[in-house]
C-alpha cells in the first residue's frame, strides 16, 4: 500500500470517529451528553487530539435542538478546560517530558509573547477555533508556572465565549449549518487531507526558509573571520 492509500485509510477512521461519536451525542439525553462532552472536551485539550470534534459536536447539537443552545456550550467549555488544566499540571511538574514535544523554537516565541502579551497569551488562542495551536500556550503556561488560578478563569470564560459563539452561530443560520455538516461529512476525507498537505507545505518552506538562513548566517561570519 502506498502513502496515499494509508493515509486515506487514516482520513476515514477520524472521519468515521468524529461522526461516530457526533451521530451517538446527537440522540443522547442531555443527562448523557453533559458527561460525554466533559470527556471529550478534556481528552482533546490535553495529551490527545481529535480534531475538532467540541466544534462539530456543539454546532450540530444545537442546529438540531435550538432551545439547548443556553446551556449546551457550557459541557464541551467545562471539558476543555478541564484537560487544559490536566495538560497545565503535567508540564508545570515535569516541564521537560511535555515542552520536548514542541519545537524549541517554537517553545521560545510562546515564552515571549507570554511576557509581552500576559494575559492575552493565553486568552486570544483560547478563543480562536483551529488551525490555531493552542496546545503549546497551555504547556508552556505550565512551564512557566502561569498562576494556576487565573490560568483555569481565562481557559474557562474563553472556552465559554467560543462555545456560546459557535451555538448562536447554529441557532441563527440553522438551515445553512446543517447543510454544510452534511456537506463536510461527505468530503471529510479531501478536506482534512488538503489542510493536512497545506501544513505540511508550511513547514517544508518554513524549514527551507531557516536553512537558507542559517547558511547566509555561516557565510556572513566566515568573511568576517
Amino acid at each position: 500500500m502506498n502513502i496515499f492509500g494509508w493515509l486515506g485509510e487514516i482520513l476515514a477512521w477520524v472521519k468515521g470517529f468524529v461522526f461516530g461519536i457526533t451521530n451517538q451525542v446527537m440522540v443522547m439525553p442531555v443527562y448523557w451528553a453533559l458527561p460525554v462532552m466533559i470527556v471529550v472536551g478534556a481528552a482533546d485539550s490535553s495529551l490527545l487530539s481529535l480534531p475538532e470534534i467540541n466544534d462539530i459536536i456543539t454546532i450540530t447539537r444545537i442546529a438540531k435542538n435550538p432551545g439547548e443552545v443556553w446551556y449546551f456550550p457550557i459541557f464541551p467549555a467545562i471539558g476543555s478546560a478541564l484537560g487544559c488544566m490536566l495538560l497545565y499540571e503535567v508540564a508545570r511538574r515535569g516541564h521537560d517530558s511535555i515542552t520536548k514535544r514542541f519545537h524549541p523554537e517554537s517553545i521560545r516565541r510562546v515564552e515571549l509573547i507570554y511576557r509581552h502579551w500576559g494575559f492575552f497569551a493565553l486568552a486570544i488562542p483560547a478563543l480562536l477555533p483551529p488551525p490555531l495551536p493552542f496546545k503549546i500556550f497551555v504547556a508552556t503556561a505550565g512551564a512557566l508556572c502561569y498562576p494556576r488560578a487565573r490560568f483555569a478563569a481565562v481557559v474557562l470564560v474563553a472556552r465559554t465565549v467560543r462555545y456560546y459563539f459557535w451555538g448562536f452561530a447554529a441557532l441563527i443560520y440553522r438551515e445553512e449549518v446543517l447543510q454544510a455538516l452534511k456537506w463536510l461529512e461527505s468530503h471529510f476525507v479531501l478536506v482534512t487531507g488538503a489542510v493536512l498537505a497545506l501544513f505540511v507545505l508550511f513547514f517544508v518552506v518554513r524549514g527551507l526558509m531557516h536553512l537558507f538562513r542559517n547558511r547566509s548566517l555561516k557565510t556572513e561570519a566566515s568573511y568576517s573571520d
